[in-house]
């Protein structure tokens, strides 16, 4: 399978890393010192507690336009970024590429339709916590690594079972959705809810889920994602918040969120397409969202992060 990553740091890094590991044809596309960095000596993926990987020599480029047609087109860029990178990464994707987004967020794969067209894109979340640690170095927090995927009308497509067979090779735990949007729901269900927490009182999941008055704020955010994506049609259960907040004391005690470690370095961030994509989809159905809306406003003076 022919891949090409758009996007190389924590998300794309991460699983692009562990594709090409399993002996996927890989290309990189990269900026910057991380480009350099893995031009001069491949990609590193450190984790603790289940053993580094080095992949001392990969494919890399800044420019799409010169890989060529792909199978699979693995989006990773930030959410500011998509329209920009969609525009770039056209020339490679063919009548049969499949177009998957690993992005935050329930509206990434509109944008993505409305380029590529609905045949093209396959809907897809990853679970795992990483970040660039240092150029050409991907750091994961804790074992998480899990990967859900599917077509959006529901089909075992061989695209899809082709893309399953090669990420358990690669030891991810993978699955195949047959109702992808609601895949997407539940992740942004805890998404929404970590992100917003750990940016805001700038700490990872551990301080926030010991602590009853952060513990309940945290409830409260993915209570209302639920009642809003519940609104918009969207099969969550009832009492979906209280699974994800079950869920938040499994994962690892030093767990954060991309947008905590973009606030730290003073990047833009997402908050626009997490919190603030709860309150504005809450308003197009009714359904109150003040949690969120306090998390959005917050974070207003940071949003465009410190360089801009």
């Amino acid at each position: 399978m022919k891949i090409a990553v758009i996007g190389s740091g924590g998300v794309g890094g991460f699983y692009g890393g562990r594709l090409a590991h399993a002996g996927a044809d890989v290309t990189f596309v990269a900026r910057g010192k991380h480009l350099a960095a893995m031009r001069a000596q491949g990609l590193l993926i450190e984790n603790e507690a289940q053993g580094n990987i080095h992949l001392p020599k990969v494919n890399v480029t800044d420019d799409p336009a010169t890989i060529g047609p792909v199978d699979l087109v693995l989006v990773g860029v930030k959410l500011w970024d998509l329209e920009s990178a969609a525009q770039a990464f056209k020339p490679i994707v063919g009548a049969a590429t499949a177009v998957l987004s690993l992005q935050n967020g329930v509206i990434k794969d509109d944008v993505l339709r409305r380029i590529f067209g609905d045949g093209a894109v396959m809907g897809g979340v990853g679970y795992v916590a990483t970040h660039i640690a240092r150029p050409g170095v991907i750091r994961q927090v804790g074992t998480l690594q899990r990967i859900i995927f599917g077509e959006y009308d529901g089909t075992r497509s061989p695209r899809a079972q082709a893309l399953l067979d090669l990420a358990l090779k690669a030891g991810l735990q993978a699955e195949l959705s047959t109702d992808i949007r609601r895949t997407l729901w539940e992740k942004y269900t805890f998404l929404v809810g970590l992100s917003g927490t750990t940016t805001t009182m700038r700490h990872s999941i551990g301080p926030i889920r010991a602590n009853p008055q952060t513990r309940a704020f945290l409830h409260d955010m993915m209570k209302e994602v639920v009642a809003v994506g519940r609104a918009h049609g969207v099969a969550l259960p009832e009492h979906y918040a209280d699974e994800r907040l079950a869920f938040a004391d499994t994962v690892a005690a030093e767990m954060t969120s991309s947008m905590h470690h973009d606030l730290d370095s003073g990047n833009p961030l997402e908050v626009e397409w997490l919190s603030g994509g709860v309150v504005t989809l809450g308003a197009r159905v009714g359904v109150p969202t003040p949690v969120n809306r306090a998390v959005w406003d917050v974070l207003a003076l940071h949003a465009k992060g410190r360089r801009n």
